[in-house]
């Protein structure tokens, strides 16, 4: 039996051993191409011009408008409506129904609702085809909370490097500007009202900013913060006393929490204190890219790089103008909380991402920059395919015209799950280079695309217990002509199992009028520019229970987010279907809309509040003429068969859909270790009240269904 202690090169379970021991696929001689994955976390399609939105200010994006005019440009691309979900799909090929991810696990989730170490992950199928792989950035797909493992989540999925966090955003801004003042005085994380100072580091040295008298010139908290150090207002730095900086506090994206797994299977936390560690995110994710790329890899040795970059996720920050220099005057001194700091430093945040890219893509030879700046990039002389998405919609009112703010990212209309796909590379067909498709895909078919792009045949890595849900993409860009291989898409976003005892009290988005309970804590519900109606907030030492309380303290104002949303389309209509509380009746109820969609650009047809096209949100659909009643019968059907395609399996916990002894075997491995894939009972303990749940099921052969659209 394989330990749960680290030990490289071993399985986490047994099923797991058996999954990696299937037959290989040999790796050809001419070596096959390199993936470079690009994800930006939480840029739907409008933040981007190169799709043909550009009424609202939306970012410049050189760069990645480069890449997306020498590919292909995918403009009907879906995710899910939250990152966790998403970025599962990505690397299992499965939709959350699947995998049990349903929504952005925060600390109280339990393993049950994390991706499974069990899941025949990207990294294991390229593998196969002899490449490393590596995710540097935003992990958030399992761990380190309520895992067995903890930290080393991103290894027992397969990866060969890691270096990034595992959370699922940059932790809260720091307003006492790193212990110099008291809590709130500065919202940005850096002495904003200082005309010279002592810039002190971690490692004892000091360096002084600014200047005495009231001339213009950089604003010396905020240099000092991009150099990785803390201000001490109005000090040189030789004089003593006065406030001593705290350099063991994060501070958004410029002092963020830090893990690196290398190739031996080391594990390093960095400490706050580390160089590594106060470094602006997006600066950092690029150059520990570049550095894996061109230092790690052999020669002859495909690989994949996962560069999943935090921005422009909340908390919003300035951006060093070394990434985004054409800051407008007074950005400094923007407060950064709520509108309109959010949408202006969101573009910029956006932008310097922009910027990073053209700094990887030079770095690493795919790419050389014009005297102007510019990307000179040819990829049919490169050996690397470029991918680049947004794994959901934008957030709240940083949503730019003539997209849906009040029904974004964490919804499954179509502002919330209506994403950016770009790819490019030698695979690209000459005739496909700089179009657009407008066939359906879904961020789940990367899946397939990253086997195909490797030759990995899926049937023979993925066993045949595993429903894999991706279709193929790789004719889209080696065809000049290909049809759309989709007649549907789907999305879902729900509930994830809670640690016993959690409690998810109101959170009001006051920007959008959106109430949400999926926040255990005040601070996570103020990070993502919430009013925390929970104990100790604006409510009182009590707090408020529901969302549907707090509503009507407002007089009925707030939107409450669904507990859960599904939504099927094809290419003209889409069904969505809520399970959401009733307010009169404190019972869940499920509702029905239906609209007509298109992606025109520039003013696509979207599911906004006034286009449902159902009088009544209850079957029998109601107000429909015949034409929209043969397509909401058609996606109601296929809806209700997806929905029904995964059978549940109790005992089952390594993915196999079956109950038998290697259970027994996987249950001992974890034993002891709190939650996991074996917490049956979800009470957060794996222990003999889950081994009776495998015996209760034991010999049983649940079904396996195909994915039916």
């Amino acid at each position: 039996m394989p330990t749960m202690h680290r030990v490289s090169g071993k399985c986490l379970a047994a099923a797991l051993c058996l999954a990696l021991a299937l037959p290989g696929i040999a790796a050809a001689k001419k070596q096959k191409p390199n993936i470079l994955f690009i994800i930006m976390d939480d840029v739907g399609i409008d933040q981007m011009r190169t799709f043909g939105y550009d009424q609202d200010n939306q970012p410049r994006l050189p760069n990645i408008d480069t890449i997306a005019e020498s590919g292909v440009r995918f403009r009907n691309a879906w995710a899910m409506p939250e990152c966790s979900p998403s970025r599962v799909s990505v690397f299992t090929g499965r939709y959350p129904l699947r995998t049990g991810v349903m929504t952005a696990f925060i600390n109280t989730d339990l393993a049950n609702s994390q991706m499974s170490p069990y899941e025949t992950t990207l990294p294991r199928v390229l593998a196969k085809a002899g490449y490393t792989s590596a995710l540097i950035g935003k992990y958030h797909m399992a761990g380190p909370y309520n895992y067995p493992t903890g930290n080393d989540a991103p290894h027992d999925a397969g990866f060969d490097y890691f270096y990034g966090n595992l959370e699922g955003a940059p932790r809260p801004i720091d307003t006492t500007a790193g212990g110099v003042a008291d809590d709130g005085t500065y919202t940005c994380g850096y002495v904003n009202d200082a005309r010279f100072g002592a810039c002190r580091f971690a490692d004892g040295t000091c360096t002084e900013i600014g200047t005495p008298l009231d001339l213009p010139g950089p604003n010396p908290g905020r240099s000092c913060l991009e150099q990785g150090g803390i201000l001490v207002r109005e000090q040189a730095c030789n004089d003593l006393g006065g406030p001593v900086p705290n350099f063991t506090t994060y501070n958004g994206y410029y002092v963020a929490p830090l893990i690196i797994i290398d190739e031996n299977g080391a594990l390093d936390q960095v400490a706050t204190t580390d160089p590594r560690s106060r470094q602006y995110l997006t600066i950092n994710q690029t150059t520990a890219a570049i550095d894996w790329i061109t230092k790690a890899q052999a020669a002859g040795t495909p690989w994949m790089a996962t560069v999943s970059y935090s921005a422009a996720h909340l908390p919003v920050q300035q951006v060093p103008t070394s990434i985004a220099p054409q800051q407008p005057p007074g950005t400094g001194e923007l407060d950064c909380t709520g509108v309109p700091a959010e949408r202006i430093l969101q573009n910029q945040m956006t932008e310097g991402l922009d910027t990073e890219v053209g700094r990887l893509l030079t770095s690493v030879g795919l790419a050389t920059q014009n005297a102007d700046g510019t990307l000179n990039y040819d990829p049919s002389s490169s050996d690397t395919m470029i991918v680049v998405i947004g794994d959901n919609g934008t957030y709240g009112l940083s949503v730019k015209a003539p997209f849906d703010p009040t029904r974004a990212k964490a919804y499954a209309y179509q502002t919330g799950v209506w994403v950016p796909m770009i790819a490019s590379g030698p695979l690209v067909h000459a005739k496909n280079v700089g179009t657009e498709k407008s066939d359906m895909v879904n961020l789940v078919d990367l899946y397939r695309l990253f086997a195909e792009v490797a030759g990995v045949k899926l049937d023979r890595v993925v066993p045949s217990t595993h429903t894999v849900d991706a279709h193929p993409m790789l004719p889209y860009l080696k065809k000049p002509k290909q049809k759309e291989i989709r007649k549907t898409n789907f999305t879902q976003i729900g509930q994830n199992i809670h640690a016993t005892g959690t409690v998810l009290w109101p959170c009001v988005i006051e920007s959008v009028k959106t109430c949400i309970q999926l926040f255990p804590t005040q601070t996570l519900c103020e990070a993502e520019a919430g009013t925390w109606y929970g104990p100790g907030g604006v409510a009182g030492d009590d707090g408020i229970a529901t969302c549907c309380d707090v509503n009507a303290q407002a007089g009925g104002d707030l939107t409450i987010v669904p507990n859960a949303q599904w939504a099927m389309r094809n290419d003209d209509y889409k069904i969505v279907m809520l399970e959401q509380p009733n307010c009169t009746t404190n019972e869940l109820e499920v509702a029905y809309q239906f609209y007509a969609i298109n992606d025109d650009a520039p003013s696509p047809l979207l599911d906004r509040a006034d286009a449902n096209l159902l009088t009544s949100p209850y079957l029998p659909p109601q107000g429909l003429d015949s034409t929209q009643l043969k397509n909401f019968n058609s996606l109601s059907k296929t809806l209700t068969t997806m929905l029904e395609s995964q059978p549940e399996c109790p005992g089952d916990g390594n993915l196999d859909r079956r109950v038998n002894q290697l259970d027994f075997d996987d249950w001992a491995t974890f034993v002891g270790l709190g939650s996991s894939e074996y917490d049956l009972n979800f009470d957060s303990q794996t222990d003999d009240g889950d081994s009776l749940l495998i015996r209760a099921n034991f010999g049983q052969r649940c079904a396996v269904k195909r994915s039916p659209d």
